[in-house]
């Protein structure tokens, strides 16, 4: 899968470069996503502008790496969301349990304040 990755100070922007993430490729976003947990950012905005299409699949995938990054104190904050991959989330039910951005701006803003909040309550 081609990606974009951008490396900020506090967190990692990841941009697919993909119209369409398939559930053939959900291996593929957890082998590129989960590796970030150990390095000594773990943060991630992850930017879907290019993603015009996503199999269920996929996009019970993105859930579910997202929740294991707050399992393990890490922001994981989707942004950009187009309108029929957010309908996926959204017919899923899925949408209430993300942290989801319309800019990515909003989302850096939304995982400092996340690691504030985390050094405020001693997770950090």
């Amino acid at each position: 899968m081609n990606v974009k990755i951008d490396t900020k100070e506090k967190f990692s922007v990841i941009c697919p470069e993909a119209a369409d993430l398939s559930a053939n490729m959900t291996e593929e976003l957890e082998q590129l996503l989960i590796p970030y947990l150990q390095k000594d950012i773990p943060h991630i905005v992850f930017n879907m502008e290019a993603v015009t299409s996503i199999s269920v699949e996929a996009a019970e995938k993105i859930m579910s790496i997202q929740q294991r990054f707050y399992e393990q104190n890490s922001s994981f904050v989707i942004c950009k969301l187009q309108p029929p991959v957010e309908k996926i989330f959204e017919e899923n039910e899925w949408l209430e349990f993300m942290n989801i951005t319309p800019s990515e701006s909003e989302a850096w803003d939304m995982v400092q304040m996340e690691e504030i909040e985390r050094e405020l309550l001693g997770d950090g």
